[in-house]
């Protein structure tokens, strides 16, 4: 037993979600939380006009115990699944059960229209609404509203349930506590459409964290958002792999966006680490993020001194901030020092070329070459696409 705020919060009991994660706001204190155990989920239920349960979880007591509070079984008209794994899911069946609910058949189970099929068939045999949600859908449940976010990666049809003016998020499985999502092949789960989903919901703004497993997290969303995306790159790459090692790695294979967060992960342990830099800096220039790709090329050339990766790497940026002039300072710049640099050559190709100079931009024959092997390539790709009907025009 514990106090937050003062209050007795009751293990095994149903708490007020105020009392749970000691925040005071009217959601909190109208939505209930009763924490899972061995097979069953977290379950919330929010009281407003009506109850509406957010993953009825696997624990025939659970319902038992809260209308012992109260609360009636044809008080329940909505029931929000976050992904159809029994553990989460499975209660519903325990309230079919009740004869009122049976008589009135008046529950709508809201889920992805990726959730099992069995499951989805109990639900329409028995004569409950059935209504398949999709990311960007807004739920009401009974004067408060929630936003629903696809968040794919642990099973095709996860779901999370987002609640605007608190901040506040219903996640399921896709993000835990001090647990890592397993992705569930079987139920269409991919590692890297949880990558994804991750990435989509670090850039929410997220404060609080309501789990389908562990307890709820006040405050520190963003904190554990990181340490499941870091945990999905671990294992991604191998749990004893380094940092920087599994980086290069994920670069090779375009996950930039994740190569570039393990390059920080390996900052943070040496902050002076000039191969972490470089590949972060590439990373982000590829990604197109070229204004924090030139700083940090820029404080590469500083540490190192005239170094010809980072100017070439400033002068990159530049390109892709539109800066054409400044951007072939730097290439001559290399090019005075060392005429042979094919790389320094080609950049200044693609400045001029950009800059409207196209005719000056030809005469580099490294630019023209590289410029004629691409129109080849594309091309050669065009010739390959059959023409409408089937009918291979490429073949003569």
């Amino acid at each position: 037993m514990e106090k937050r705020e003062g209050k007795e919060i009751k293990e095994g009991n149903w708490n007020p979600l105020s009392a749970v994660l000691g925040v005071s706001h009217p959601f909190f204190e109208k939505c209930l939380f009763l924490e899972g155990y061995d097979i069953s989920s977290n379950i919330y239920v929010v009281v407003g006009d009506y109850l509406s349960i957010i993953d009825p979880g696997n624990d025939y007591t659970a319902f038992i115990q809260l209308f012992e509070l109260g609360y009636k079984p044809t008080d329940i008209k909505k029931i929000l699944i976050t992904h159809g794994h029994p553990e989460h899911a499975m209660g519903a069946l325990e309230l079919f059960r009740y004869p009122s609910i049976a008589e009135t058949k008046q529950l709508e189970i809201l889920m992805s229209d990726a959730g099992p099929e069995s499951f989805r068939k109990l639900v329409t045999d028995f004569g409950c609404t059935l209504t398949d949600v999709k990311d960007g859908d807004t739920i009401d449940l009974g004067g408060f509203e929630v936003k629903v976010v696809h968040t794919p990666g642990h099973t095709m049809d996860s779901l999370c349930f987002y609640h605007a003016p608190t901040k506040a998020i219903f996640t399921g499985d896709t993000v835990m506590p001090y647990a890592v999502a397993t992705p569930d092949e079987i139920a269409g789960g991919r590692a890297d459409y949880y990558l994804l989903s991750l990435k989509v919901l670090m850039g929410m703004e997220i404060d609080h964290l309501l789990p389908g497993h562990g307890m709820p997290v006040a405050h520190e969303a963003q904190k554990v958002l990181e340490g499941s995306y870091a945990g999905a790159i671990k294992r991604i790459i191998g749990l004893s792999t380094p940092w920087l090692e599994g980086a290069g790695e994920l670069a090779k294979k375009g996950y930039l966006a994740e190569a570039a967060f393990c390059c920080d992960m390996e900052l943070k342990e040496d902050s002076k680490n000039l191969k972490a830099l470089e590949l972060k800096a590439s990373c982000l220039s590829d990604m197109g993020r070229f204004e924090e790709a030139y700083d940090l090329f820029d404080r590469l050339s500083k540490e190192i001194g005239d170094y010809t990766f980072a100017i070439l790497g400033k002068g990159y940026s530049l390109m892709g901030m539109g800066k054409y002039r400044e951007a072939m300072i730097l290439f001559n710049r290399v090019l005075k020092r060392n005429p042979a640099n094919k790389t320094a050559k080609i950049y200044k190709g693609m400045a001029l070329y950009l800059s409207g100079r196209k005719e000056e931009a030809l005469k580099i024959k490294e630019f023209k070459a590289g410029l004629v092997e691409k129109l080849k390539r594309e091309m050669e790709k065009r010739a390959r696409i059959p023409k409408e009907g089937g009918r291979d025009d490429a073949v003569v």
